[in-house]
């Protein structure tokens, strides 16, 4: 087994403020992790290339990434309260947004087995026509759109502690992507609410679990058990892809649930499963204790592996089953 990472030192160049959570050491830590956990020999490592226009604009229309390079040429600037364009920022992005791209270019090669796109910035709120939330371009979307145009199925799992409400948008009318988001309630940005399931085409190919806070890794193994399994299997994507947001871990100073590092393999181990080999992609998107991050990504990877990495035990349950049985329901997923 073997997994493509793929990422970039130019990465550490997105700077958003000395003081603003979304920081490069957040990529340092991930990349620390994944080496504690050993995995080098198992690793093959890629670079990504800018994402060409034809594939930014499936998702971002022109006139918006036109709006962000002008911003660029002027040497940045702030977008929103918590989104920071600085100088090294829209390469950053450009090259987290074609990070997906090569990945499903290596594993369509047979390069390895499932990938993980250690970028940032992150993606999963930035909308179609709007950045914010720590995001310029929303990269798990720019892939989806590519495999979907192509003619896969595909299936965005989102287990970032936040809704990915770009994400959503993105494919809300869209029957050939399914989205589901298990993600804290009520948290930023505000949407992700439990009757949030589509619009026309893609009606019902929308399903979010908006977890109390306090719910922790038996409440998730249940919901991937129970909900997602049940709703990506009748789906039957061609290819799998996460939002792997670690800020849903205990320690995030963001957030207020409960997961760790040992819940984090748990849930990948049960995601690998879901798909054929060589048909998974992970991108990172939240976390924001570096400790906390390193230890989840690299439990997260090994887990991708089948190796057993667990720096944190898995935790017991707290508040949400009554949200998952619920959504079980109103998406007739029952057994």
């Amino acid at each position: 087994m073997s997994v493509l990472l793929v990422t970039d030192e130019r990465f550490l160049d997105h700077v958003a403020g000395r003081s603003h959570p979304e920081r490069p050491a957040r990529l340092t830590a991930v990349l620390d992790g994944i080496a504690a956990a050993g995995l080098d020999d198992a690793l093959v490592r890629r670079a990504p290339s800018p994402v060409a226009d034809v594939d930014l604009f499936r998702v971002h229309p022109a006139g918006h990434v036109e709006s962000l390079v002008d911003l660029d040429s002027a040497g940045g600037g702030r977008l929103d309260p918590d989104t920071v364009m600085g100088p090294g920022s829209w390469l950053a992005a450009r090259l987290a947004a074609g990070a997906g791209l090569v990945a499903i270019d290596g594993l369509r090669n047979g390069d390895a087995d499932v990938a993980f796109c250690a970028v940032r910035p992150p993606g999963h709120h930035a909308t179609p026509t709007r950045t914010m939330g720590f995001c310029l371009l929303n990269n798990v979307a720019v892939a989806a759109a590519a495999l979907a145009d192509a003619g896969e199925r595909v299936a965005i799992v989102d287990i970032d502690a936040h809704h990915g409400n770009g994400t959503q948008e993105a494919f809300v009318a869209d029957g050939r992507v399914l989205f589901v988001s298990c993600h804290q309630w009520p948290l930023y940005p505000g949407t992700g609410a439990a009757d949030e399931i589509g619009i026309g085409d893609g009606t019902g190919t929308t399903i979010n679990v908006p977890l109390p806070a306090g719910a922790a890794g038996d409440t998730y193994r249940y919901a991937m058990d129970a909900l997602v399994a049940p709703a990506v299997e009748r789906f039957a994507p061609d290819w799998i892809l996460v939002s792997a947001g670690f800020d849903a871990h205990r320690a995030d100073p963001l957030t207020d649930l409960g997961l760790s590092a040992g819940d984090y393999a748990d849930l990948m181990g049960r995601l690998t499963g879901l798909v054929p080999k060589g048909r998974l992609i992970a991108f990172l998107e939240g976390g924001y204790d570096l400790g906390a991050l390193a230890d989840s990504a690299g439990a997260f990877v090994a887990a991708a592996l089948g190796v057993r990495y667990s720096p944190e035990a898995t935790t017991g349950e707290g508040p949400g089953r009554d949200v998952v049985d619920a959504q079980v329901a109103r998406h007739g997923l029952a057994s």
